[in-house]
């Protein structure tokens, strides 16, 4: 493993900064402590410039590199994302850095993407052998509030042209540092649905006197699946999960209606509007047989994540230099989680790439915790302080690759 002594010698203030990031966990657009801590310590670096308040609680630094532009240059601008909020659950672990807010806790590891980035910033900043700039995006609100749209929206890539973006996430299960890619989709969109069948209540005993909503929703459960084993792609991997139905408040009353909940995953957006459109569809019509009807709603939340071929590939190449080819999987299986690093990628070419927490032959974890590897959004998780060299590495590297 290559990791230059300009990075290995940082790890020490890096690790303590995300420490005090994860003891101090805020949620989506709350990030002030964090975008603060993180600006200060860009300026600190000597970036060329240190943005804040974009996408409300977002923070960029600019830094530029000494080498010169040379003739027919294409690629000036990088860029390289982390995110930095928590989630809303409590953390079971006990060691000294545990979050100090109830309800509030790191469990997906954005404390550790922010300290390798300011790892990456400060090595880049004291060796800018490279023609163009590094535009490292700090981005708040990953879960569940769309940060990285609304950073577009506030004019980022405006400010920031950039000819790539890249993103890394730690993933528990692959070994500690072991990198995976894809040249295509990564993560899934997410989408939720909420659906309020209208009939006409009753006493249970007398049924034909009603409408029965929980009959007629029980029959749009079995009808919606036919959309995934006969209107999709068999090649195309879709999810459609009824999740919640509520309807009724005694055991010998038919209620006047029925709410069904639940979520949408697809890896394109073709399938999505296929399974959207097939929804609406059957809750149009098939209620109707029965003399009621529906209300449908549906919301795309996060688009489907899908690395750009070249990008992809170029970013496994820089990995295997660091890490070794047999440590990176170039074909990694997806995932049906979401991100929304995906509107990045929708705006400009990229990827985003898996980095190994560590699985069971790797345990990190020590007094404090529970056993271990814990997957993401576990009340007993922690991220791998020592993913911190090898992520900045990376990042360094394919800075200098992409702009020489």
């Amino acid at each position: 493993m290559k990791i230059p002594e300009s990075i290995s010698g940082l790890i020490g203030p890096i690790r303590a900064i995300r420490r005090d990031i994860h003891a101090h966990p805020e949620l989506k657009f709350e990030e002030h402590r964090t975008a603060g801590l993180v600006a200060q310590e860009l300026r600190d670096y000597g970036c060329d410039q240190v943005v804040t308040g974009l996408g409300k609680t977002g923070v960029v630094g600019l830094i530029k590199g000494h080498r010169p532009a040379v003739s027919g240059q294409q690629r000036t601008m990088i860029g390289l994302r982390a995110d930095m909020d928590a989630l809303p659950m409590s953390e079971l672990n006990t060691f000294a850095h545990a979050s100090r807010h109830a309800g509030k806790m790191h469990a997906c590891g954005h404390d550790g993407h922010t300290a390798t980035l300011l790892a990456a910033a400060k090595a880049i900043s004291l060796d800018r052998d490279f023609a163009g700039s590094v535009v490292l995006i700090f981005q708040p609100a990953e879960e569940g509030g769309g940060g990285a749209k609304a950073m577009i929206e506030d004019g980022l890539f405006e400010q920031f042209p950039c000819d790539a973006v890249f993103a890394i996430h730690n993933w528990p299960g692959l070994k500690v540092g072991e990198f995976g890619m894809n040249p295509g989709a990564m993560m899934a969109s997410s989408n939720e649905f909420e659906i309020t069948v209208r009939g006409k209540g009753a006493h249970a005993a007398m049924p034909h006197l009603g409408v029965d909503p929980v009959l007629i929703a029980s029959h749009l459960v079995l009808a919606f699946q036919s959309l995934v084993s006969r209107e999709t792609k068999p090649i195309d991997a879709t999810v459609l999960s009824v999740t919640q139905v509520h309807a009724g408040e005694a055991t010998n009353v038919i209620p006047d209606h029925c709410v069904m909940k639940g979520t949408v995953r697809t890896f394109s957006l073709q399938a999505l509007d296929t399974i959207e459109a097939g929804m609406r569809r059957i809750c149009s019509q098939l209620p109707g047989a029965f003399t009621a009807q529906a209300d449908f709603q549906f919301n795309r939340n996060y688009p489907p994540t899908i690395n750009h071929r070249h990008e992809a590939m170029f970013a496994a190449d820089v990995a295997a230099d660091i890490v070794g080819e047999a440590m990176v999987q170039r074909n990694v299986e997806p995932t049906m989680g979401a991100e929304d690093f995906a509107y990045m990628l929708l705006e400009k070419p990229g990827a985003y790439i898996f980095l190994g927490n560590g699985d069971a032959s790797g345990l990190h974890r020590s007094q404090g915790h529970g056993l271990g590897p814990c997957t993401l959004h576990n009340p007993s998780y922690d991220f791998n302080d020592d993913l911190i060299p090898i992520g900045a590495a990376f990042w360094q590297l394919l800075t200098k690759r992409f702009l020489a």
